[in-house]
């Protein structure tokens, strides 16, 4: 699940609330890879004993909250201007530095053979992958992530996205308003503030406003833009002409 933004939406992206993210995944244990995935070649493998699944469930609340993250080799972050990837897929290996992030919730929903399917919510730059990895180490067994879904990236979920094939045959259906996904009130102006609005000035901020940014429209309810309130002014921030 991917959200997209498109013409003048793409200017409100930097506006858009924190973007925790929530995924289902596959944890296979008894073996693990070069890209701690089911993609990369083997490099361990271990026998799964009966117990695994106990030691898997107390190992959880470890992971939970603020942790540290070692990222993989075949990721694309950068070291010293080159793609670690690039790296990995030249033979070499270079040292990482840990990295903060934050698992709001891991739950485990099932167990069949040596796979797990869990539930993760996390902070951006959080390594599915690598926490696999992780959690197989913390219990003594070999594992890596099998297969991976985005169940949701910040307001977006994906019960109400759309497939390709729908968002071709009826492109309309699948536009969200922005109002819908930014949590901003919406103010009127009228016409000349709405002018004043759309050619940049500083206008007055009418009846107050209940939040620092706020949508505005005109008279006829076509979206002018956000503003910001300052005291009882109200300054273009993104304006769409």
């Amino acid at each position: 699940m991917l959200p997209v933004a498109i013409g003048k939406a793409t200017r409100l992206i930097p506006l858009l609330p924190a973007q925790g993210k929530t995924y289902a995944c596959t944890l296979v244990a008894g073996s693990s890879t070069q890209t701690q995935d089911a993609h990369g070649a083997v490099v361990e493998r271990a026998r799964v004993g009966a117990g695994w699944v106990a030691k898997l469930e107390a190992a959880l609340p470890q992971f939970v909250g603020k942790i540290e993250q070692t990222p993989p080799m075949y990721s694309a972050l950068h070291h010293e201007g080159q793609r670690l990837y690039d790296l990995a897929r030249a033979g070499k290996t270079v040292e990482r530095r840990p990295r903060p992030t934050t698992v709001y919730a891991l739950t485990l929903l099932g167990v069949d053979g040596n796979t797990a399917r869990l539930r993760v919510s996390c902070g951006e730059g959080t390594y599915v992958r690598t926490l696999c990895h992780d959690l197989g180490a913390a219990i003594g067994i070999p594992a890596h992530m099998g297969a991976l879904v985005r169940e949701a990236s910040g307001p977006f979920v994906l019960y109400e996205a759309s497939l390709l094939e729908e968002i071709a045959d009826d492109p309309l259906r699948a536009l969200i308003a922005p109002e819908h996904i930014i949590p901003f009130p919406t103010i009127v102006l009228d016409l000349r503030g709405s002018a004043d609005f759309r050619a940049g000035r500083v206008v007055p901020l009418p009846q107050g406003a209940a939040a620092e940014h706020v949508f505005v429209r005109d008279e006829s309810r076509t979206l002018v833009g956000v503003g910001q309130a300052h005291g009882a002014l109200l300054a273009p921030r993104k304006v769409f002409v």
